[in-house]
């Protein structure tokens, strides 16, 4: 008999070893599925690039659970299912007179999952997606029906919003909404890097949402992608012919040179509602460049640059597996897991050519350099900092570890907070002498679950002293643990 294909992710780097796959479509199914099971993960859309979302044994998925079901048009708020995809729910609110602060480069995530691992946008003003949080629903390891909001109880609240899924499955949320607004896209090619240099701030500040690309083949960041807000009523103007040295395209563009615009949001200056202008990427197309691997550094705004520079002096090494870079900003927030808890921070991310090997050369390269600017990876994608010093970016992690427990008194220990010694030691094993990662068979690093990389909250090893480790949070004495 042949064997039963594994369930991939959306790039196809990952293989979930879960054995099965549960599909609830109401509150109710849900808790019987948690009280059923001994280990519980929950799936989202599959666009994390790690083992976030992995599990040996069951997976929840919600993708039947993607209902609008209310609008409060006296709190401006919108109530949802936590199986709903921005782009669905775009749609509806922009419909109804209503949008959302931001949105990510792409609109297939789930809200559910994107607010978990604190996905975020761009722009000065806009914090990552999980700040339009107001209020969740969550079954927790009980399988008990638990409120949280803003108002009522809003210490816990704060941890709760970013939890990578550890305090359970996330059936419902509340999103704060604004009124209906149109945005307008410019790109312009060829922003020289002494211009970033000199003028970041007034880049960044320039527009609503800014990015700039690189492939760092050059000194040159190859496009800088403008969204401005429009006001209603307002005439059209055309844009400036160039905007800190960088020239005006002439048509449409991808952010990775030489793949078509067509599954790209329309630029060229057109107004359009704000969905259908702040991600890159539209709904009803392939996101980015659909094969690749993604890693991402957080820093603190006034370490930026310092990291570009740093990151600059590495372009021979880097330009090799880069298909292209994107430097965004985002709002401080306060939540606690948050790679942007009470700092402004710029997001380096990288799109990376889908092959581990190559790939797992450079990132020590680029962790080394960036990790005295108090660098911390995006939880969703790949790094290969070590677990202690990820932990030790995060001052309410002791503050999380007991919020976890009080969801599930059973889990005496996080996964974040367990020594991780065996981890360390087997990645340092795999170093050379000039302190890249050898090469690493591609089935072996499924297998033995090196891809988890750090969401460090993983080992190597499936068990370690009768503690299963599933990320956010382990198993312990055959409880469950969750993660988005």
């Amino acid at each position: 008999m042949a064997e039963p294909q594994r369930l991939t992710n959306w790039a196809g780097n990952y293989k979930f070893s879960a054995q099965r796959v549960h599909r609830p479509r109401t509150v109710e199914e849900v808790q019987q599925i948690v009280q059923r099971c001994k280990k519980l993960r929950v799936l989202g859309t599959g666009h994390s690039f790690n083992g976030i979302a992995d599990c040996d044994e069951d997976l929840i998925s919600l993708e039947y659970m993607n209902q609008v079901l209310s609008i409060d048009h006296v709190k401006s708020t919108v109530a949802v299912e936590g199986g709903i995809k921005y782009g669905d729910l775009a749609v509806y609110l922009h419909t109804n007179g209503y949008g959302l602060h931001n949105l990510a480069s792409l609109p297939h995530t789930t809200v559910a999952g994107a607010i978990s691992t604190a996905t975020h946008g761009s722009g000065d003003g806009n914090g990552n997606l999980a700040i339009a949080v107001a209020g969740m629903q969550v079954v927790n390891g009980r399988g008990e029906v638990v409120d949280l909001g803003r108002d009522a109880n809003p210490h816990e609240f704060e941890g709760a919003v970013v939890s990578l899924g550890g305090l359970g499955v996330i059936t419902k949320l509340t999103l704060d909404v604004v009124p209906t607004y149109e945005i307008r896209q410019d790109v312009y090619q060829k922003l020289s890097f002494n211009a970033v240099q000199e003028n970041f701030e007034k880049i960044f500040s320039s527009a609503y949402s800014v990015s700039i690309f690189t492939d760092w083949k050059s000194s040159t960041f190859n496009q800088l992608w403008v969204k401005s807000r429009v006001e209603p009523g307002a005439k059209w103007v055309p844009a400036e012919a160039q905007k800190f040295g960088a020239i005006l395209a002439k048509s449409d563009l991808h952010p990775i040179e030489g793949i078509s615009p067509i599954n790209c949001t329309l630029q060229m200056g057109i107004p359009g509602s704000w969905h259908d202008r702040l991600p890159h990427f539209r709904m009803d197309f392939t996101p980015s460049s659909g094969k690749e691997l993604q890693a991402e550094y957080i820093i603190p705004r006034q370490n930026a640059a310092a990291a570009i520079r740093r990151i600059e002096a590495l372009k021979e090494h880097i330009a090799p597996v880069v298909q292209t870079c994107e430097i965004r900003t985002i709002a401080a927030d306060t939540l606690w897991m948050s790679p942007c808890y009470k700092q402004e921070c710029v997001g380096i991310h990288f799109t990376l050519i889908p092959d581990w090997p190559s790939v797992s050369r450079v990132l020590p390269m680029v962790d080394q350099v960036l990790e005295p600017l108090q660098t911390r990876p995006h939880w969703g994608k790949v790094t290969t900092m070590p677990p202690e010093r990820v932990r030790s970016m995060y001052c309410k992690l002791p503050e999380f570890r007991q919020l976890l427990e009080s969801f599930d008194p059973q889990v005496m220990e996080s996964a974040i907070e367990l020594e991780m010694e065996d981890w360390v030691e087997d990645w340092e094993n795999d170093v050379d002498e000039e302190g890249a990662m050898g090469l690493i068979d591609w089935e072996e690093l499924n297998s033995n679950r090196w891809y988890s990389e750090v969401l460090t909250i993983t080992f190597p090893h499936s068990n370690r002293d009768g503690v299963e480790s599933i990320g956010g949070s382990p198993l312990v004495n055959g409880r469950k643990a969750f993660e988005m």
